[in-house]
Formats: structure tokens, sequence, C-alpha cells
């Protein structure tokens, strides 16, 4: 699997939940949003267990309602601070997510 560059983490190859190797990718921000989302690097590395694996429901990202909000939160942040680092001010970075993804996770 090639991996993507995230401007979430600096270890996209170690699960975001459990820090076992990451054997997928999950998409924080998904549907309409995902080819931005990929573009600007909104991903983060995630074992198969804890992406869509057979275990427990509740501890698969995508069937716990909590894990996603927070997911999106995150990659938002992510994103925010990626462009304060780029020269934008913090209430210009929320403006320009707001803009470019239709609606604030925040």
């Amino acid at each position: 699997m090639k991996k993507q560059k995230s401007i979430v983490t600096e270890y996209p190859d170690i699960c975001c939940l459990c820090n076992r190797i990451a054997e997928a990718e999950h998409h924080l921000l998904f549907g309409s949003f995902r080819p931005l989302a990929d573009k600007d690097g909104i991903i983060v590395g995630i074992c198969n267990e804890h992406h869509t694996g057979p275990g427990r429901v509740q501890d698969r990202i995508h069937d716990n309602p909590a894990a996603e909000s927070l997911s999106k939160i995150a990659g938002q942040l992510a994103w925010e601070k990626h462009a304060v680092a780029g020269g934008m001010t913090e209430p210009e970075s929320r403006e320009a997510f707001r803009k470019r993804y239709g609606k604030s996770f925040l």
C-alpha cells in the first residue's frame, strides 16, 4: 500500500489508536470531502483491527461515533496548524478551513 503524506502525524506507519503497525490509512474527512482531505494529508495510519476488523464493534473507528467526531476535529486542527505555520493567523486558518471544506468540525 502506498502511504500518503500526513499532516496529522509524524508516524503514519503506526496505528493512531494502539501503536501497532498501521496496515491501512484512515481518512479523517471522507465522503465529498475525501479528495481534498487526501490532497491536504488529513489521514492517519491505523491497524486493520481498529479500522474495519472483526473485533468488537466499538473498537472500530468507523463504528464509533465519538471516535469519528474526534478524528474530524483532529484533522481540522492539524490543517489549521499547518496553515498557521504557513503564515495565516488562527482566525484566518479557521475561516480558510470552513471555506475549503464547507463547515467547521469544532
